[in-house]
């Protein structure tokens, strides 16, 4: 037997997770693309990169939080 557990994510949360991502693949592709300069490809691709991954751990543990409560 498995012991799942639901969580209840809300339609903001869900746009909320899923800008994140976008910034995630958005960063990531930049920074495989031959389309800028290297020098430039590198900064935006990894301020993308990161504050899409930073931005992700606090929506998760408000989340797991909020959900762990109910």
């Amino acid at each position: 037997m498995t012991d799942s557990k639901v969580k209840l994510v809300s339609v903001p949360e869900i746009a909320i997770i899923a800008a994140t991502r976008g910034a995630i693949g958005f960063g990531v592709g930049l920074l495989l693309a031959d389309k800028f300069t290297r020098q430039r490809r590198k900064v935006v691709g990894w301020s993308l990169f990161l504050s899409g991954l930073a931005s992700t751990i606090p929506i998760a543990m408000h989340i797991f939080r909020r959900n762990a409560a109910a």
